[in-house]
């Protein structure tokens, strides 16, 4: 049976955050949307677009709301589209993952990421799945704003396009064979 997914990739909109570790969920957002052949249109707390994968519904969306209120954009998506919490992939930034790192999980806590914080308070706990995509962690003691809010190293933006399109082929995966077996086939 055909089912209704939501993909949420966090970011922060704006210019100056366009290319940052911090948006990452944005850019993989970015390339399913151009792989699916659709574009976003602006509308309530998110850039919105939708698609259909292997006879499955995906809404797909990228809050508005700056990171901190991600909570805000999803909460009213997922009541919008009538979407249960567990079909609702968030695809994250990670610092505490080694570059290029990906992995998925069903549910867990924040792991003091304020755009996921916001989505825990807002839309009822822990239980949506996550996707987080490691950005690394070399960054002075102190310094992890300024970190995640800049630029990929040239060493990175050679990877960058081949692991963006791997974070495709999971959130494909997520969408046809759902979280358990897209996580026995992926997290390895």
């Amino acid at each position: 049976m055909a089912k209704k997914q939501l993909v949420v990739g966090l970011g922060n909109i704006g210019a100056e955050y366009a290319d940052t570790r911090h948006n990452i969920g944005f850019m993989v957002a970015d390339e399913l949307a151009k792989q699916a052949g659709v574009t976003f249109s602006t509308l309530r707390y998110a850039y919105y677009t939708e698609y259909r994968y292997r006879g499955n519904q995906v809404y797909l969306i990228k809050p508005t709301t700056y990171m901190n209120l991600s909570g805000k954009a999803v909460n009213y998506w997922m009541h919008e589209l009538k979407i249960p919490v567990e079909d609702i992939l968030v695809i994250v930034d990670e610092i505490a993952l080694p570059f290029g790192k990906l992995r998925l999980r069903a549910k867990g806590s924040s792991a003091g990421h304020n755009g996921l914080k916001s989505i825990e308070a807002l839309c009822g706990g822990q239980g949506y799945p996550r996707l987080r995509f490691g950005v690394g962690d070399n960054f002075p003691k102190g310094r992890q704003v300024d970190y995640v809010l800049s630029g990929f190293d040239d060493d990175e933006l050679i990877e960058l396009p081949q692991l963006i399109n791997r974070s495709v082929e999971l959130v494909n995966s997520f969408v046809h064979i759902g979280i358990e077996r897209t996580m026995n086939l992926f997290n390895k």
